[in-house]
């Protein structure tokens, strides 16, 4: 058997590297959808081991290892970096299938091949990314020389489709991950007296939580929802809650001036009634309208309760939830409330997972959380908080949480 690896043009491989990189798998935690796959292969098969693996530019990292003590291992000291160059070399037929792998000379004096209860048998089927690249290899081992029959040859062909459909699906995360990133604002929003900072880090690829902040001829308009659940479902509603949100509000500057935010409200409800029936979820909004001249904030809570004012001398003022979630009920009560943002004075918006983050961590909550912030500093200093530590966790819910800080003497909030 003679070693392909060197046969892969740089400008391939480097393709290849940038596949791996794109489906964003390498160095994250173990999934039971992926274990699943190697826990039937090895009973299937009665092998010791059976792995899921990436192939990156120095090393085979594993996704899932059965019956393997093992996170990754150097990738030249590896048979997989070979089944990644076959798939190149002979695409219609890249399985490969070694009897006793120390009998072939190339992997006879590799680490783990060989010895006692060493690698004999080994089947390998290249994994495949973006533009059709090979970025890892489904694998079954025994320390035993064996082959494989007919039937079972396909079945292996078949428990690596599996892998493969596995692998697209956290592809086509990636690419829904990326659009929802691309629905949030492009940076912070620059009003004079104002500081408007925000982040959402999801528990998931994709999330149901969103932050908006925007221009209107009225004002500027910030918004906080959370849809109930998580992943793909709770993503693809909370988009539709943003175009109702953003449509309403230009019908809210057309309208009479005596229109108020709570009328918005109820017209993207009563858009997106049907939706939410359809799907039974529902979900909790905290929308607001900033008069930037005045520092006046109407806002309607529709069953959200997580926003507070922290006044400049340090005091903490929740604001009260005084209507119900979108989807809940066609009319869900909900109402027009006003507050003054004095100079020094921020609004803090949160979801509900900055409240499990925090118990989860033990961490201060009075750094933090709304209504108990009491740290001082303003709204740079508080998101990126709560942004670190977001970034730091194992995630049980999405975390949003959106800032705005009237400065003190006019200039930018600090």
């Amino acid at each position: 058997m003679t070693s392909y690896i060197a046969d892969i043009p740089q400008d391939v491989e480097r393709q290849r590297l940038r596949a791996v990189e794109q489906i964003h798998l390498i160095d994250t935690p173990r999934e039971d959808r992926f274990d699943q796959i190697t826990r039937i292969a090895r009973r299937v098969f009665d092998v010791p081991m059976s792995t899921v693996s990436l192939i990156d530019s120095d090393r085979q990292w594993f996704k899932s290892a059965q019956g393997l003590d093992l996170v990754e291992v150097p990738r030249d000291m590896t048979i997989c970096q070979t089944t990644i160059a076959r798939s190149y070399i002979e695409p219609a037929d890249p399985m490969l299938v070694l009897t006793d792998a120390s009998d072939v000379a190339e992997f006879a004096s590799l680490p783990g091949v060989g010895g006692e209860d060493g690698i004999r048998f080994y089947a390998g089927y290249p994994l495949y990314g973006p533009g059709g690249h090979p970025v890892g290899v489904f694998c079954i081992y025994d320390t035993e020389p064996r082959t494989l029959d007919a039937d079972q040859l396909n079945a292996f062909e078949d428990i690596a489709a599996w892998a493969q459909r596995e692998l697209e699906r956290s592809a086509d995360l990636e690419r829904a991950a990326e659009v929802q990133r691309g629905l949030l604002p492009a940076g912070n929003l620059a009003v004079d007296g104002y500081d408007i900072v925000a982040t959402c880090v999801p528990a998931f690829a994709v999330g149901g939580d969103f932050y908006d902040h925007y221009r209107t001829r009225r004002g500027v308009l910030v918004s906080v929802c959370d849809l109930m659940g998580k992943g793909m479902g709770a993503a693809i509603l909370a988009a539709s809650v943003r175009s109702a949100l953003r449509g309403v509000s230009r019908a809210l500057d057309a309208a009479t001036p005596e229109t108020d935010l709570a009328w918005a409200v109820g017209a993207a409800a009563a858009q997106l009634a049907d939706d939410f029936d359809r799907t039974a979820r529902f979900a909790t909004l905290f929308h607001a309208l900033l008069d930037p001249a005045t520092g006046v904030v109407e806002y309607v809570d529709a069953g959200h309760g997580l926003a507070a004012v922290r006044k400049a001398d340090g005091t903490v003022r929740k604001l009260a939830s005084s209507g119900l979630p979108l989807g809940v009920a066609g009319d869900g009560g909900w109402q027009s409330h006003k507050i003054a943002l004095e100079p020094g004075d921020m609004l803090v918006l949160c979801s509900d997972g900055l409240l499990d983050l925090i118990d989860a961590s033990g961490t201060n909550a009075s750094a933090l959380l709304p209504p108990l912030a009491r740290e001082a500093g303003g709204p740079w200093r508080l998101v990126a908080s709560v942004h670190g530590l977001a970034c730091s966790a194992a995630l049980l819910d999405d975390v949003t949480v959106l800032a705005v800080g009237r400065a003190a003497n006019g200039g930018g909030a600090a």
